[in-house]
């Protein structure tokens, strides 16, 4: 189960996360989840694009994000190793919105592709160019002397969307999107862009459903994909003190009468609203349920009952919370 998007490539409706996944369990737990038949990977830094590359005879999904990576991954090597040669993770980091050609061709060096299938721009903000586009996140994070994040006030978002357009011209990207923008920056990007952002990636669970952002990119031929889709879950939890919808009593209700999980409950209704889905796990069985979403449909009016739980509640506060400024404000 896939969507078309707007320049007529396809990306597989559910796909896998990696962020805070353990070195060593990765390459097996990658292995696995494609024999399962997941195509779709979202190492944060690299997301979800098809490629002509194959890993046992399979096409698989990735993404490579234009990016300030809000996850300290340090698992790249384990993913590539997984993949083969199929994805060798390079970085590209938001300090690197002056010199995207330059920072795309490093990435496809370490990755061992002649081309990306979908670069995203993850956090509408460009920062001080550091030059060093190996370090890890977390820690290739340039601060001014307050402790805030040394936010660039010369480097444009249509500047660096420009230069994003120069990538599919040059035959170095398929597909270009956007991440983490409103309704408002969206629209602005709609306006100056020569080639369409075909995927805006934002987070999406039934406590933060964003009606609005999802119809307006919807409606304008956007894929909406949902990062955080189960809310974060334990993780955001014991991180960021969020409180996780899945302890909703309104959803362990609908999961009983279905008897599906929770977490099966509201990936699916993220899936019959068309956006893609990127849920995390390092479990094995978890992985199984999590595909399984493609075998059963919500009726419409338990659609209707998560709908009407909405809290308009972001659970991933990494910005505020680590970097000294709320980006989202």
């Amino acid at each position: 189960m896939a969507i078309t998007l707007n320049n007529g490539f396809q990306m597989p409706i559910i796909g896998l996360g990696v962020w805070r996944m353990e070195k060593k369990a990765i390459k097996d737990l990658i292995i696995e989840s494609i024999k399962i038949g997941f195509r779709h990977f979202d190492c944060a830094c690299i997301i979800s694009f098809q490629n002509s590359l194959a890993f046992t005879n399979f096409d698989i999904v990735f993404t490579k994000c234009l990016m300030f990576c809000a996850a300290d991954y340090k698992n790249e090597a384990e993913v590539g190793e997984a993949l083969c040669e199929a994805i060798k993770t390079g970085l590209l980091w938001n300090t690197d919105h002056g010199h995207v050609v330059e920072a795309c061709k490093h990435s496809l060096k370490k990755l061992q592709l002649d081309y990306l299938d979908l670069y995203l721009v993850h956090f509408p903000i460009s920062i001080r160019h550091t030059g060093d586009s190996s370090l890890p996140p977390l820690i290739n994070v340039p601060l001014d002397e307050d402790g805030v994040l040394d936010i660039e006030t010369n480097i444009s978002l249509e500047t660096t969307w420009h230069a994003m357009e120069d990538l599919v011209s040059m035959g170095l990207v398929r597909s270009i999107g956007i991440s983490n923008y409103d309704i408002f920056l969206t629209r602005d990007c709609l306006a100056y862009s020569k080639i369409k952002p075909a995927v805006n990636q934002i987070e999406i669970h039934p406590y933060f459903q964003r009606e609005s952002l999802v119809n307006f990119c919807q409606k304008h031929g956007i894929c909406v994909t949902a990062h955080t889709p189960l809310g974060g879950a334990d993780a955001n939890t014991k991180r960021f003190g969020t409180v996780s919808c899945l302890d909703d009593p309104i959803l362990k209700g609908i999961a009983e009468k279905y008897k599906k999980t929770v977490a099966q409950i509201v990936l699916r209704w993220g899936i019959q609203r068309n956006t893609v889905v990127i849920p995390k796990t390092s479990k094995s069985e978890r992985l199984k349920e999590n595909f399984k979403v493609l075998e059963f449909e919500l009726a419409k009016e338990d659609m209707d009952v998560i709908q009407a739980i909405d809290k308009s509640y972001r659970s991933n506060i990494q910005p505020a919370k680590f970097w000294g400024i709320d980006l989202y404000a």
